[in-house]
């Protein structure tokens, strides 16, 4: 038998996704000794590719020179993908409608391997509210939006995303999880305090398509003085605008379309 070959390799390719993922998890610019030494590469190896990578603006010097950090160049080409793309034209005049009407704002959310991504948002039309900017992560079991999305996959994927999760999170507690979002199913919406701004609640609801959640709609709550929309009435027209957009997907339709 003949022994099998290995797989093809591609160098300068490696490289390049190497300095990319480097850069995509870093809180910071990084220069080119950190950039060295967190791919395993020597200084040499690098300095072209980090040139090429700037010239294609996928990465750049924000104060231009010295340090190094990602561009939204590649958020923006995934979100040309036809299936992304047609989400968020589709949810987006919804959302628009539905930030008028509680006077608050909303984000679209998808899963990225162990985290959620925004990939829309919709700013409130006062002068107060808060927003979440478009390509901000956080891991899923630290999301409300997370916990939507895991409750609405089948039982094969939610354990595909479990065993993600804890490879990058080995003290993960999964029990809480299960529980909270077998709660979360039956009540059909996530309504959890904001593990990141106090007095913020995250509502969070489903967008169905195949039966599954492709994207989580999700309004970071603040409560207002003097508001005539509460929390029961905004989850209530959070959950009416997620079935919305789940209808006209499942129907091939825009809102303009469906008049």
């Amino acid at each position: 038998m003949a022994a099998e070959s290995p797989k093809y390799r591609a160098p300068a390719l490696d490289k390049g996704l190497d300095i990319l993922e480097l850069l995509a998890k870093a809180v910071a610019p990084l220069t080119i000794a950190e950039i060295s030494e967190g791919v395993g590469r020597s200084r040499g190896e690098i300095f072209r590719m980090l040139q090429v990578l700037e010239e294609r603006d996928y990465i750049s010097r924000p104060d231009g020179e010295g340090a190094y950090s990602i561009t939204p160049r590649l958020f923006r080409l995934g979100m040309e993908q036809p299936p992304v793309k047609s989400l968020v034209e589709t949810a987006l005049p919804v959302m628009h409608r539905l930030a008028e009407e509680i006077d608050q704002s909303c984000h679209l959310v998808v899963p990225s391997q162990e985290q959620i991504v925004v990939i829309a948002r919709v700013d409130p039309p006062g002068e107060i509210g808060l927003v979440v900017r478009v390509g901000h992560r956080r891991p899923i079991s630290h999301s409300a939006s997370g916990y939507v999305l895991l409750a609405w996959q089948d039982n094969e994927t939610r354990e595909r995303w479990f065993q993600t999760m804890i490879a990058h999170e080995p003290n993960l507690r999964r029990l809480p999880i299960e529980t909270a979002i077998r709660d979360i199913r039956d009540a059909g919406v996530a309504t959890i305090p904001s593990q990141v701004v106090d007095g913020v609640t995250d509502l969070s609801v489903p967008v169905i398509e195949h039966d599954h959640a492709v994207c989580a709609m999700t309004i970071p709550f603040i409560e207002r003085r003097g508001s005539s929309v509460n929390m029961a009435t905004t989850t209530r027209l959070l959950i009416k605008a997620a079935e919305e957009v789940s209808h006209l997907l499942a129907h091939g339709q825009t809102p303009s379309s469906s008049e």
